[in-house]
């Protein structure tokens, strides 16, 4: 299985490692191991057969930790790549990959661009992640942000604030009662190739956009990447940083960033992040995680509908493995019904 390596190495090594040893040895026992939840049945060899994987950095680790298994159980070569959930899109509406991680819906245009295309697809919901919003771990001064502050921070109004409390008016006619700490702004986060920053601005912003006629985006001068430890080496970097990426990757920083609650609106109640708060929808910055399967793709490469089918024998594990928070019974149903009745 090839991967890129810019995301949580000590997690993905191991397996990683073993399922590359079992490739390359052929695997030659195809009626042997786990058929990734049922167990004991006689598992298809794929071998020569190839899987084509693009789209959410925030989404790869789980298609990831499906690819390692379902190369060792059947000879199939998955290739994983992350460039982001809108790059991702332009790729598989293109005709370029079997399927499409997401950490949001597909918009209109992308619709439009696979329609042109003729890529017909399958829209399957896959779990929950939460957006962490992060500062460095001496910063004492915030605990809790609301929407309104993020906008005052990081909206289209604030670029050119170098401090903090530059911010302050604007977070003040929003409403919102925080005080920010007369220190330096260093702001990091994703860029637009990014399904996380659209959902950023979706769900944190876009109240206040509308609200003052602003354009629906960021504030354009802060350190953008598309890789999720480069977000977390800049938190990390200074004491009064600000970041946000999926709460996965800053919950596996550890003590290396620190977390904050977020709040909806300004007299709300601050939501600390974790699996609970994210699953049940109470933390603000909540929301699902997709993947998208080209229908004729998986029709005519039985490696492409086979992965399909290892990936949701076991959803709620792979899920969980991957440090995010598996989808209720009645809509892991829901996926198992939308594949079924592709």
């Amino acid at each position: 299985m090839q991967v890129k390596t810019n995301r949580r190495l000590a997690l993905l090594a191991l397996p990683l490692s073993l399922a590359l040893l079992a490739s390359a040895c052929g695997d030659d026992d195809d009626t042997g191991g786990s058929d990734g939840g049922g167990g004991g049945e006689e598992t298809e060899d794929l071998s020569g057969q190839t899987v084509s994987i693009t789209g959410s950095s925030t989404v790869a680790p789980i298609s990831e930790l499906v690819g390692e298994d379902f190369a060792t159980e059947t000879g199939a070569e998955v290739t994983v790549d992350d460039p982001g959930t809108g790059d991702g899109f332009v790729e598989f509406c293109e005709g370029g990959a079997d399927i499409s991680d997401a950490s949001r819906a597909i918009d209109e245009e992308e619709i439009a661009a696979c329609e042109a295309a003729g890529v017909e697809y399958v829209e399957l919901k896959v779990g929950f992640d939460g957006m962490a919003v992060m500062t460095g771990p001496g910063n004492d001064a915030v605990e809790c942000l609301n929407f309104a502050d993020l906008y005052a921070l990081t909206g289209p109004e604030s670029t050119g604030f170098a401090n903090w409390s530059d911010a302050q008016a604007i977070a003040s006619e929003l409403g919102s009662s925080t005080t920010f700490p007369d220190e330096a702004l260093d702001l990091t986060g994703p860029g637009p190739e990014s399904g996380t920053y659209d959902s950023f601005i979706e769900i944190a912003l876009a109240d206040s956009i509308e609200a003052r006629g602003q354009e629906e985006t960021t504030r354009s001068d802060y350190s953008a990447s598309a890789e999720d430890n480069t977000i977390l080496a800049n938190v990390e970097a200074s004491d009064f940083s600000l970041g946000w990426v999926g709460f996965a990757f800053a919950d596996q920083a550890g003590e290396a960033v620190k977390i904050l609650d977020v709040a909806a609106e300004p007299d709300g109640e601050c939501i600390t992040p974790d699996a609970e708060t994210i699953a049940s929808g109470d933390y603000p910055l909540s929301r699902s995680l997709y993947i998208y399967v080209n229908t004729a793709n998986a029709d005519e490469n039985p490696a492409v509908a086979g992965y399909v089918d290892f990936y949701l024998s076991d959803l709620a594990g792979f899920v969980e493995a991957a440090d995010y928070v598996a989808l209720p019974d009645d809509q892991a149903a829901e996926t198992q019904s939308a594949w079924d009745g592709r």
